[in-house]
């Protein structure tokens, strides 16, 4: 029996996209202060899987969703559930580093203001330092916070991307692939840094790099063709899989 607590707790998830059916009854518990690697071929359904937790597919007219997400015992595809309010708890890392064309520290300063988190001044300032702090970033950009985010490298860039995420305080961090762009010295610091943000965040996140999964994950979810084969510690997928389509 698993102690950790649910943070995340996914029943019967199916979605189409206009007649296709993209995920078929998908079943999964995410764990409280866990990395979670959804791992499996393109195009299995790991990243629709991924946006179905903070609602972004509700963004695409043709997808239809049933089942529930539920995050700390409430369905957030209940009719009472704001998905903007979502979003600001389940924040989400992308793929490519995709920076505001604004400032740096507006890039953190931005959201949090926007969603009255603090006050311009004093307080978004120590908020925005903390943010940076927390996403490795603070001592290579401090001297730096009005240039603009797009000047930074490839792999600053997505470490200001993840303290603009973390800047709204949310509880779950999603992130899509966020090292494929990356150069292996980059990549390194994420994933360190996905190391150190798990005391604080859950964190789930797509890859296609299995020593990635075997690196920070805690929990792997094996997908393919749009079904959930086997989810279970990371060391057992990969040791010892139950199932013979996630041995090959």
């Amino acid at each position: 029996m698993n102690k950790n607590k649910i943070k995340v707790d996914v029943n019967d998830l199916n979605l189409w996209y206009g007649d296709n059916h993209a995920l078929h009854n998908i079943n999964i518990p995410i764990y409280e202060n866990k990395i979670t690697a959804l791992i499996g071929p393109s195009g299995c359904g790991k990243s629709t899987f991924l946006r179905c937790l903070n609602r972004m597919n509700d963004l695409i007219n043709i997808v239809k969703i049933d089942g529930k997400v539920v995050v700390d015992k409430k369905n957030i595809y209940d009719k009472d559930v704001d998905e903007v309010s979502v979003r600001k708890r389940v924040g989400m890392v992308f793929q490519q580093p995709n920076p505001f064309p604004k400032s740096i520290y507006e890039n953190v300063a931005y959201a949090p203001i926007k969603h009255g988190i603090v006050k311009k001044g004093k307080e978004c300032e120590e908020l925005v330092e903390k943010s940076l702090r927390d996403a490795g970033l603070w001592e290579e950009v401090k001297n730096k916070l009005n240039d603009p985010g797009t000047s930074l490298s490839g792999g600053q860039q997505q470490r200001l991307c993840i303290a603009r995420t973390i800047a709204i305080k949310p509880e779950v961090i999603l992130m899509d692939e966020p090292t494929s762009a990356l150069d292996p010295i980059s990549t390194e610091k994420i994933e360190a840094l996905m190391l150190e943000l798990k005391d604080k965040y859950t964190i789930i996140t797509v890859t296609h790099n299995m020593q990635q999964a075997a690196r920070v994950a805690d929990y792997t979810a094996f997908f393919h063709l749009g079904e959930m084969i086997e989810y279970d510690e990371t060391e057992t997928i990969f040791v010892n899989p139950a199932n013979k389509k996630t041995e090959d």
